[in-house]
């Protein structure tokens, strides 16, 4: 769908996340604004105890002021990771499984590796529709805001 990702009615939102969690800009720094500092200094937490998180992993946060019960944060690769297209299902079905197991029944996640990470669209819409179709939610919506990602989208649901 079209939309504001920060105005679904779903259990929790995931956040197009980098490996420090550093929630500068994109749809990393709409959500954090949106939750408040809280947010920020949590991931701050976890990564200062765990470490960095691996490309195609998915670490969960409270979500601040926002309304939902937590933000998963899904790291995509970046252009020239290699094996791009499998990561990225990777860091979503990571971020799927991590909803299942905390009996959550549904998520809406964004453009995930498509702006700075810079993985083509086409490679990033053939893994959010693998990863979307193979996920064991309930619901599960792909929230998307710019027309050439929506288009690539479409294209691969039309395959």
């Amino acid at each position: 769908m079209r939309g504001d990702l920060l105005a679904q009615p779903v259990d929790a939102i995931i956040n197009a996340a980098n490996g420090h969690l550093a929630h500068g800009g994109g749809v990393a720094g709409a959500i954090a604004r949106a939750a408040g500092p809280g947010l920020q200094e949590e991931s701050d937490r976890l990564v200062a105890t765990r470490g960095p998180c691996p490309t195609g992993s998915a670490v969960a946060t409270g979500a601040g002021r926002l309304p939902f019960k937590a933000v998963i944060h899904a790291v995509g690769p970046r252009l020239g990771e290699g094996n791009e297209e499998a990561l990225l299902v990777q860091a979503l079905a990571s971020a799927f499984r991590l909803a299942q197991e905390r009996g959550w029944e549904s998520v809406a996640f964004p453009a995930v590796s498509s702006g700075i990470f810079a993985v083509p669209l086409d490679v990033c819409a053939r893994a959010y529709v693998a990863a979307a179709r193979r996920s064991p939610l309930r619901k599960v919506t792909l929230c998307l805001r710019d027309q050439p990602v929506i288009d690539a989208v479409l294209a691969e649901l039309r395959k």
